[in-house]
C-alpha cells in the first residue's frame, strides 16, 4: 500500500504532486458533484499550495480542511489555517470553501463538539489527504506520549476530530482520527530535506507504532500511500 517516489528538486514534486491531485479532484467532483481536499501546515506545503492555486479546477465545488490545527487565533504565525488562507485559497482556488479547526472556543476541547458537527459538510470519503511528518515520528496531531495518542490512532475510534496536548511542542491542537484520515481514496505523505530520511528509514522498519505514530499510515491496509520525498 505504501509507494515512494523521489525528486531531484521541491519544484519536480510539486508539479508531479499537483496534477495527482488535481485529477483526484476532478473525478471527485465529476463523482459527487463535489471535491474534498485535507491538507497539512507547516513550511513544505506552501509552494505545492501557490501551485495548486493556479490550477484549471471548478474551485467553488471544492471543500478544503486540515489534518490538524494549533490552537491559535487564524491571524497567528504558527497558524496552519493562516498558511492556507495565504498561500493555498488565492487565485483560481479563492473559490474553494475553506473549514478550518479552530472555533470560538477558548480550548480545543471546548470546541471539539462544534469542529465535529461542522466535519460532516465532509464527503464520506476525502478525494486526497496531504501529510507531513516531524523528526520524532509524528503525523498529523498523533504525537508519540500525547495522552490522547490510543483515542486519535485507535481504528474503532467514531469521531472524526480530536483534541491533543502535544507533550512537548507547543499549542494545543486539534487534528483529525487516524479514521477519518483513512476515509480517503488516496494519501500523500509530503517530505523535503535529508534529515527526512532516516527518520522515514526508521518509521518503515519494525517497531512500536506509539513510539513513530506516522507508523499507524504507513502500516494500515485501507487506503494507498504514496511518499513524495524530494531533497
Amino acid at each position: 500500500m505504501v509507494n515512494k517516489l523521489s525528486f531531484e528538486t521541491r519544484g519536480e514534486l510539486e508539479s508531479a504532486l499537483t496534477d495527482r491531485i488535481v485529477a483526484l479532484l476532478a473525478a471527485g467532483i465529476k463523482e459527487r458533484g463535489v471535491g474534498c481536499l485535507v491538507v497539512s501546515g507547516g513550511r513544505t506545503p506552501a509552494g505545492l499550495f501557490q501551485r495548486l492555486s493556479h490550477q484549471n479546477l471548478d474551485w467553488s465545488k471544492v471543500i478544503v480542511t486540515l489534518a490538524d490545527e494549533r490552537w491559535v487565533p487564524a491571524d497567528h504565525d504558527d497558524s496552519n489555517a493562516r498558511s492556507v488562507e495565504t498561500h493555498l485559497l488565492q487565485y483560481n482556488a479563492a473559490k474553494a470553501r475553506f473549514i478550518p479547526h479552530v472555533t470560538s472556543a477558548v480550548t480545543p476541547q471546548e470546541g471539539q463538539a462544534e469542529l465535529e458537527e461542522t466535519l460532516k459538510q465532509l464527503p464520506e470519503q476525502i478525494d486526497a489527504v496531504i501529510l507531513g511528518m516531524g523528526e520524532d515520528g509524528h503525523t498529523a496531531s498523533f504525537f508519540p506520549n500525547a495522552p490522547e495518542l490510543a483515542a486519535a490512532i485507535d481504528p474503532k475510534q467514531a469521531r472524526a476530530c480530536l483534541a491533543v496536548t502535544p507533550p512537548v511542542a507547543p499549542h494545543p491542537r486539534m487534528t483529525l482520527t487516524l479514521p477519518r484520515l483513512l476515509a480517503s481514496k488516496q494519501i500523500f505523505l509530503h517530505l523535503c530535506g535529508e534529515g527526512k530520511t532516516p527518520v522515514l528509514e526508521e518509521a518503515m522498519s519494525e517497531g512500536v507504532a506509539e513510539d513513530m505514530p506516522v507508523r499507524t499510515v504507513l502500516r494500515q491496509e485501507q487506503t494507498p500511500v504514496d511518499i513524495f520525498w524530494a531533497p
